[in-house]
């Protein structure tokens, strides 16, 4: 019997030791691989560092690390559909996912501007404010005043092509886009005037 407990409790004594373990952590990101993948598969659409490219195309600098993995993530399983991100994604290893987002996060994005003068007020104010009679949250309350966003869970979208934004936000008001259902509830409730207009003045937030 005393063999057996002896057995028993050494047992639990090395379980718990080994919970006590701590986990391994990931590697460190490696911002010369992540900035190799950028300029051999991305650079077509996002330019070589992630900066002003075309306007159909997001800007990368500067955005959070986090969320880009998170975006990559979901292109891969196919909760955000996208063919041409989709075939990017694909072959991409998490370790290449996390070097790639982590290389686009340490650079510093270039300020934007806004196009249309005439509607700056109204973008201001649904930024702001929201609307209040439909229940539209101020957009600052996520994405921060000067749109800095929140790492992993509001992305950065001060200075983003205006053009861009406002795509997103039809693509999530039209069901195109369902990988942020929070977004998807507030661009259900906007016409296509407000949000032209909150995706311009984002565009020259800094």
């Amino acid at each position: 019997m005393k063999t057996v407990a002896f057995l028993l409790s050494s047992l639990i004594l090395a379980a718990t030791a080994h919970a006590n373990e701590p986990a391994t952590a990931p590697a460190k990101p490696d911002l010369a691989k992540g900035g190799a993948i950028s300029s051999q598969v991305c650079a077509a659409c996002h330019t070589a560092d992630g900066s002003r490219g075309s306007p159909a195309n997001p800007i990368l600098q500067g955005q959070h690390a986090e969320y880009l993995v998170k975006q990559l993530t979901e292109f891969k399983s196919g909760k955000r559909k996208n063919p041409v991100m989709s075939g990017m994604a694909a072959p991409l290893s998490d370790e290449d996912v996390r070097n790639v987002a982590a290389f686009y996060a340490s650079k510093t994005a270039k300020p934007g501007f806004a196009k249309n003068k005439d509607t700056v007020a109204l973008g201001e104010k649904i930024y702001r404010g929201g609307i209040a009679e439909r229940n539209v949250p101020a957009c600052a309350a996520c994405h921060g005043p000067t749109g800095a966003g929140i790492p992993a869970q509001y992305p950065r979208i001060g200075g983003q092509h205006g053009d861009y934004v406002e795509a997103q936000m039809t693509a999530f008001r039209g069901g195109a886009r369902a990988n942020g259902p929070m977004m998807v509830a507030i661009a259900a409730k906007m016409n296509d005037k407000e949000i032209k207009a909150v995706s311009d003045y984002v565009a020259g937030l800094r």
